[in-house]
């Protein structure tokens, strides 16, 4: 099969790669990460949407490990602020910011506004780019809900403390791993795009 009986997860976020790899597990081939690769480079985020983030990940990984990669870039973005965080979402409260720091400036910036003007989505997009870096699948996936009043829960990394799924009445951080790898925007972009990377290993195996 040469090079495409290997999955690289793009992302060098450990929470984020470990949610990646339970999620592409079903595809049946290997998976790794680029902390298994001394020479992967750094990829800079400098793309003003989530799709040229993800698809930057996916080429340029793929063209300097010689391997398939799945480029992911997602974020949180806010109907009361314009979409923000949006792709700045990870260093929302400044460049290196911890999520704590990230949905408190969060929850500060939407003090005052009431729970049914607090609507908001989490996006997810994938690329999948093949050995030579041309880009071979990608799809989208949303989470809608809203953001909640204050932070509540211990699961999950992020914005999950305060993301508040509607129909639960519960943020992702009170659901837990289970429920959040059936709802989340990661989980929807993912089952949306294993069958297409499923039907690209094996004809490119052959």
């Amino acid at each position: 099969m040469g090079n495409v009986d290997l999955l690289v997860m793009g992302t060098r976020n450990r929470k984020k790669a470990a949610e990646l790899l339970e999620l592409f597990r079903p595809l049946g081939v290997p998976l790794t990460t680029p902390a298994d690769f001394p020479h992967a480079p750094e990829v800079v985020e400098d793309g003003s949407t989530f799709a040229e983030n993800a698809s930057k990940k996916a080429t340029l990984l793929a063209q300097k490990l010689g391997h398939w990669v799945l480029g992911e870039d997602s974020g949180l973005e806010v109907d009361a602020l314009a979409g923000a965080p949006g792709v700045r979402s990870a260093c929302f409260a400044g460049e290196g910011a911890d999520d704590q720091a990230n949905y408190k400036l969060l929850l500060q910036k939407l003090e005052g506004i009431p729970p049914e003007k607090r609507s908001a989505q989490f996006v997810c997009y994938m690329v999948v780019a093949d050995p030579q870096g041309t880009i071979r699948a990608e799809e989208v996936g949303y989470c809608y809900g809203r953001i909640a009043l204050e932070a509540r829960g211990v699961h999950g990394f992020g914005y999950d403390p305060v993301f508040e799924i509607l129909e639960y009445h519960r943020t992702l951080a009170e659901l837990g791993p289970v429920v959040k790898s059936c709802l989340s925007h990661r989980a929807r972009a993912a089952r949306a795009l294993l069958p297409k990377l499923a039907a690209l290993l094996v004809h490119s195996s052959r």
